[in-house]
């Protein structure tokens, strides 16, 4: 009986001894005797880090936004209301809003969508819909740029009363 003939029967009798050979036979032909040469803790991601390097922190844009928040008020119901938030760029290169995500279908936003040169102005436009709301409303917006942090919160309120 030969090694194929061996395997072909532990197939048909025992599957749990087939994937367990075959396994093995996997980790043999790799040669690295079952041992990972690559660790979770090996790999980096730029991206997901909490710290910036100090040279990098010199020349990344920075967002600076006038206001973080806006209350409309008292608010008639369904009333259509729009808020434009200003910001600067303080940093020291091209700042990029990549996106300007509403925490609620009834936002809608207009952000920026060319660079912002170093000291230039920007604006992101909300526009909130108060159809179909009552009371006290808070939405936020999370704005994605190339900014250390890459994200900003910004929020509406807003305390919409029936007509």
């Amino acid at each position: 009986m030969n090694l194929l003939s061996i395997y072909s029967n532990l197939l048909r009798h025992n599957r749990l001894a087939y994937y367990a050979v075959t396994f093995c036979i996997l980790l043999w032909s790799c040669g690295n005797n079952g041992k990972s040469r690559l660790l979770v803790s090996d790999i980096e991601n730029q991206y997901a880090t909490n710290e910036i390097e100090e040279e990098q922190e010199m020349t990344i844009p920075e967002i600076l936004f006038e206001n973080l928040s806006h209350d409309f008020g008292k608010v008639i119901q369904g009333e259509e209301l729009s808020f434009t938030f200003s910001f600067q760029n303080v940093g020291k290169s091209n700042l990029l809003i990549y996106s300007a995500q509403p925490s609620c279908g009834c936002t809608s936003v207009i952000p920026s969508k060319e660079p912002i040169n170093p000291g230039g102005k920007g604006e992101i436009t909300i526009i909130f819909d108060s159809k179909e709301k009552s009371g006290e409303i808070i939405n936020h917006l999370v704005v994605t740029a190339n900014t250390y942090p890459a994200q900003t919160v910004l929020t509406i309120s807003a305390n919409v009363v029936s007509p």
